[in-house]
């Protein structure tokens, strides 16, 4: 009623269009149940993220190049596609989930491409990429009739496995509110950060600050230890007093300190050096583009860098510690 109303007040087919599907949205965000899910990207964070959504009951869609990463969520009773336009066209929401700039910007170009865009699709990307690729996206998403938010996450692979996500949205109130729900099914904190690319703005700076703080800590770490402090100890002094961190409590870079931690398995899993490199990456050009001065961030990306050289980029970027370990200060 009250959409039949407000049309009434409107003359061009164009804001009579942008009506419904503002319209659509709030329908969306107050109702209930079971929804059609395509989720694109089941790597370390993507499996885990879509196999809670099926446990709220979705209808899973899924695909990734991963033969095997398909097939696993398949045995849970999703259904796997090997085109993502397809996946689009069954869904009602989209979740993207996938390594880079590149990648997002393609899959997307395919899912336009392709037909894959319905009026009442909602796209919902929780990749980490550029701020300005996410606003680019979306404006390609809304052209094609449909709508999209950026939805990047913090909380790493236990997070995910865990179902304790941050989730940082760009997008319009209503968009927010249109997401919220299903997000609930992956995280526990669902932020409204502002317009379109703000999400992943927030996001960036997170990621700039967590590897900022990983150094400092696999540094003072190093240091304790070369001075005579049982790690155990210093690690519990830490996590009493100021140099409190996530990467003190959970991701803690020494071995045998905390035994969830990949430090404990060979900096296996986790959150790769490869990416957190991507993401520092992500945050000099997008000081550069804001003329902001970041040089703990710069310094910390070089680092990173480095650690690729060495041909870590798949270890646990709490691999820092093991580099700074065997390095003497000369």
């Amino acid at each position: 009623m009250a959409y039949r109303v407000l049309t009434r007040t409107v003359g061009s087919s164009q804001q009579q269009q942008q009506l419904k599907l503002l319209s659509d949205l709030l329908i969306r965000s107050f109702s209930s149940g079971p929804k059609n899910v395509g989720f694109i990207g089941l790597g370390n964070m993507g499996g885990p993220m879509a196999s809670n959504l099926m446990a709220k009951g979705h209808k899973l869609h899924v695909f990734d190049i991963s033969k095997d990463a398909k097939d696993s969520l398949k045995a849970k009773g999703a259904v796997p596609y090997d085109n993502v336009a397809e996946l689009a066209k069954a869904s009602d929401f989209v979740v993207t989930m996938l390594p880079n700039n590149d990648i997002v910007a393609d899959t997307y170009d395919t899912i336009i491409g392709g037909g894959g865009v319905k009026n009442q699709t909602i796209f919902i990307d929780s990749s980490t990429i550029d701020p300005n690729v996410a606003k680019a996206v979306q404006k390609k998403v809304k052209a094609a009739g449909a709508t999209f938010v950026d939805a990047p996450v913090s909380g790493g692979v236990p997070g995910a496995k865990n179902a304790t996500l941050t989730f940082m949205v760009g997008g319009t109130s209503e968009e927010y509110q249109a997401v919220k729900e299903l997000l609930e099914g992956m995280g526990k904190k669902i932020t409204h950060c502002g317009g379109y690319g703000m999400g992943q703005a927030a996001k960036v700076c997170n990621n700039m600050m967590l590897g900022i703080s990983m150094c400092g800590l696999a540094e003072c770490m190093n240091l304790a230890i070369r001075l005579g402090l049982d790690p155990k100890v210093f690690s519990d002094i830490v996590n009493a007093s100021t140099g409190r961190s996530w990467a003190s409590e959970v991701n803690n870079p020494v071995p045998g300190i905390i035994p969830t931690a990949p430090a404990a398995s060979g900096y296996a899993g986790g959150f790769a050096t490869g990416l957190i490199t991507k993401d520092l990456g992500i945050a000099s050009a997008v000081a550069t583009s804001s003329n902001s001065p970041i040089p703990l961030g710069a310094l910390t990306h070089q680092i990173y860098r480095t650690l690729m050289a060495k041909g870590l980029a798949n270890k646990d970027f709490s691999v820092v510690y093991d580099f700074l370990k065997n390095t003497e200060g000369k």
